[in-house]
């Protein structure tokens, strides 16, 4: 069988945000583009559209990726959540409130990428030290906040989910 040409569309079958979804795709649509364009999922950005700035991150099999460096039609079988669907489900709801309390998100465009690498980071379940928290967001480019209130509230995060309490603040 030869491989789909790039316009040629492709049958597929996967889960988005815990729901069946079958559609037929163009070979060569990428991820952030069917989930916007095709299913109306606008929560990933299509930003640098080359993996580079994390606005288009998102949830593939458990593993966080780049919607825009995968394509929609290598995902048959595949399990896909976006920020729609996480928020539904509770998981980061912690973890979105403080970043409203710390105004960790200004314009809201690299949140979506922000949020699955923080949660990402937080799934291992210990507190992570700065440094850490900010290599694990590295990916993830940020015009607005200066990163400092998007360190804060992954930190302020973590400690509560181990019942540690705000971090004292340094005189």
């Amino acid at each position: 069988m030869a491989a789909a040409g790039f316009d040629e569309r492709v049958d597929i079958a996967l889960t988005v945000n815990g729901e069946s979804v079958e559609a037929r795709v163009p070979a060569g649509r990428h991820l952030v583009d069917f989930l916007r364009l095709d299913l109306g999922l606008t929560g990933a950005h299509a930003g640098c559209e080359h993996g580079v700035c994390g606005a288009c991150t998102l949830q593939v099999d458990g593993e966080i990726v780049r919607g825009c460096l995968v394509l929609a039609a290598q995902l048959h079988g595949a399990e896909v959540w976006t920020l729609e669907g996480v928020s539904e489900t509770g998981v980061m709801r912690d973890l979105q409130a403080a970043f409203v309390a710390r105004n960790a998100l200004q314009c809201g465009f690299c949140t979506p990428g922000m949020l699955f690498a923080a949660h990402d980071i937080l799934s291992e379940g210990n507190v992570p030290a700065r440094e850490a928290i900010r290599e694990h967001i590295s990916g993830n480019y940020c015009r607005c906040t200066g990163y400092e209130a998007i360190v804060d509230a992954i930190e302020e995060t973590a400690r509560a989910r181990a019942g540690q309490g705000a971090k004292e603040p340094v005189e």
